[in-house]
């Protein structure tokens, strides 16, 4: 895990915007960092080029050539980077340089807009649920939804690792529910809505944060302005930096 000619973790990880190498340092000693598997420890050396580096078991990369897609994922598309089936993966669908991931997953069913990027430290926050970024669906459910189970869905469900956290939740039409999570559990409304007895046929996810396209091709993908990044940004929680 030691590389004798890589940096210090606390500056690969100042450099990736996790504040300063004091912040960085306390970050690590708090184990919450790893490196290629393994919990650091300061003083830890690695080399972001080779090392896989992760804060809070979410892989982080460390590229100064910071590059963000917005993607619209078409159904039957895996949200990986590589897939061992041999199935399409949302990288397939993007530039090969610089190397990108996806930020979040969306199920292979599941379409709507994805976010790919190389920006390690936007990534953790956009997906750790402590930052609270809202992500919105739309839900094509097998039958008409009820008030109760409306209600449900907005007070929270109980899934086999817990309970949901609240939901705002509307129908826009019929067997057609709008939900907004802030969560990130796997196919977690498709199993909410499964909780409250309307299985989902269809499900779109229409908004990251702030972050929304309809304009946006399925299949089709496109780089973010600057005024959607930073607008991203203050969604996660990014501090404002002077110019």
């Amino acid at each position: 895990m030691d590389a004798p000619e890589g940096e210090r973790l606390q500056k690969i990880l100042a450099r990736a915007g996790f504040g300063s190498r004091r912040k960085a340092e306390q970050i690590i000693a708090a184990g919450r960092v790893s490196v290629n598997g393994k919990v650091a420890e300061l003083g830890v050396r690695a080399a972001p080029a080779t090392d896989e580096l992760a804060v809070d078991g979410i892989v982080i990369s460390v590229n100064p050539d910071l590059v963000y897609y917005l993607l619209n994922k078409s159904a039957g598309v895996i949200s990986t980077v590589s897939d061992p089936q041999g199935r399409p993966t949302v990288v397939d669908l993007l530039p090969r340089n610089p190397q990108i991931h996806p930020v979040g997953r969306l199920d292979s069913e599941t379409e709507g807009l994805l976010l790919l990027t190389n920006d390690g430290s936007l990534t953790h926050r956009l997906t750790h649920p402590s930052h609270g970024v809202e992500k919105e669906y739309l839900a094509q459910v097998r039958g008409d939804p009820s008030r109760g189970a409306v209600r449900q869905l907005r007070e929270g469900v109980e899934l086999d690792d817990g309970m949901t956290a609240p939901a705002k939740v509307s129908l826009k039409g019929p067997s057609m529910i709008r939900i907004v999570i802030h969560e990130g559990r796997n196919r977690q409304v498709r199993r909410m809505c499964d909780a409250v007895g309307y299985p989902v046929e269809r499900l779109v996810r229409t908004r990251i944060g702030s972050l929304r396209d309809p304009q946006l091709e399925p299949g089709s993908w496109r780089e973010l302005t600057v005024s959607e990044l930073r607008t991203l940004e203050k969604d996660a929680g990014v501090a404002d930096e002077p110019a």
